[in-house]
């Protein structure tokens, strides 16, 4: 397909990492983003060996690792602090770590500036109020702002909430809570913390490393009937989460005093067990696959999205074929991570066995491993 012009509904990760891999294939491109700041909160994320290699396709790896903090392998302590597994995640891109610990923030600026500076446009404040498949005439969009454009087709990459799906799949399932709730904060990272320190337990935890002088502490507690904490006192609250903290965890206590720098949010999940795409519309990444944070997999699952949507957008000669081999190639694996980071969480949760976090971690591995 030639002289294509996609609207890329969410200015979020997948749709950044989407918008640049289509323009690399010489597609146009226009982001809309209805947050009108096109901010994100300031913890971090983990990303993983199958993230370097997609970096590296996309041609970002150097201004990908050099506003994070690479690392190769995940040590894993019991509840008490005891160490009892360290395990080495695969290098997927010879020269280059295994893993990336890197702030939001950071990563919305190496990937807004790729896509910017390769030639996608983007409008902050925007919604679509309407879409009008019109089969091979494309898509007539109308958005929020009374504006309106005609598009060859559409991605809705504007995530757990998507409007998009919505309005394709109304019947779609919608995003359900998985029974915890994850709290994060951001320190000063001491010298000895250069991998990911994930504890086991009821209230799991990790540490991760973000930069030279940055690292953030995660922790995922059971929130029975999904409460809403205030922002006043929610230093306090994540604090109080901390009672039984492995020693190290405990230490960085009492540093937990802003309520402004806590971010506090519900797990939630959703997979769209059907089809992706409808007519000249598809989704990708949380959209179709919201997946909670146990494997740290879940911005990676949308940036393989982008990579392989814009390569079988490159490859087919329809939008149903490139939508429906998309599909096929995505589908399994989203599945298992989605479906695997929550027996992680429902055995914390004591809803099922407990996972030997190890062993899930390698079994991981092994499966984003594997070519996208």
């Amino acid at each position: 397909m030639k002289n294509v012009q996609f609207l890329m509904v969410g200015g979020g990760i997948g749709g950044l990492t989407c918008a640049i891999a289509l323009r690399r294939a010489g597609f146009e491109v226009d982001i809309i983003e209805r947050d009108p700041t096109w901010s994100v909160y300031g913890v971090g994320i983990i990303q993983q060996s199958n993230v370097i290699r997609a970096m590296s396709q996309l041609g970002l790896i150097d201004d990908y690792l050099e506003a994070g903090f690479g690392f190769n392998e995940i040590d894993v302590f019991l509840p008490d602090g005891s160490h009892i597994a360290r395990v080495p995640a695969p290098k997927l891109v010879e020269q280059y770590p295994a893993n990336v610990g890197i702030g939001r923030k950071a990563l919305q600026q190496v990937l807004s500036d790729r896509a910017l500076g390769s030639g996608a446009t983007v409008r902050l404040g925007i919604t679509v109020t309407d879409l009008a498949d019109r089969g091979e005439e494309g898509v007539d969009v109308t958005f929020s702002d009374g504006s309106a454009g005609r598009y060859d087709a559409v991605i809705g990459a504007d995530g757990l909430y998507s409007e998009t799906r919505a309005t394709l799949f109304p019947d779609a399932p919608k995003p359900a809570f998985a029974g915890q709730s994850v709290w994060r904060y951001n320190f000063r990272r001491p010298e000895n913390v250069t991998t990911l320190m994930s504890f086991e337990g009821s209230v799991g935890m990790g540490i991760v490393p973000l930069a030279p002088d940055l690292m953030y502490l995660f922790v995922t507690t059971p929130e029975p009937g999904n409460p809403r904490y205030p922002r006043e006192g929610l230093a306090a609250a994540m604090r109080a989460k901390l009672a039984d903290a492995a020693p190290f965890v405990a230490s960085l206590k009492e540093q937990i005093m802003d309520d402004e720098a806590v971010v506090y949010k519900p797990l939630e999940t959703v997979f769209v067990d059907g089809p992706w795409y409808k007519g000249r519309t598809v989704l990708i990444g949380d959209a179709v696959h919201a997946t909670t944070p146990h494997l740290g997999q879940g911005a990676g699952m949308a940036i393989e999205d982008a990579i392989v949507l814009a390569e079988e957008l490159s490859r087919q000669d329809s939008f149903e074929a490139a939508f429906e081999a998309f599909q096929a190639r995505r589908f399994e694996r989203c599945r298992y991570i989605v479906e695997r980071s929550l027996a992680i969480c429902n055995g914390q949760l004591g809803n099922s066995p407990p996972v030997d976090q190890a062993k899930a971690m390698r079994e991981m591995f092994e499966v984003v491993s594997q070519p996208i």
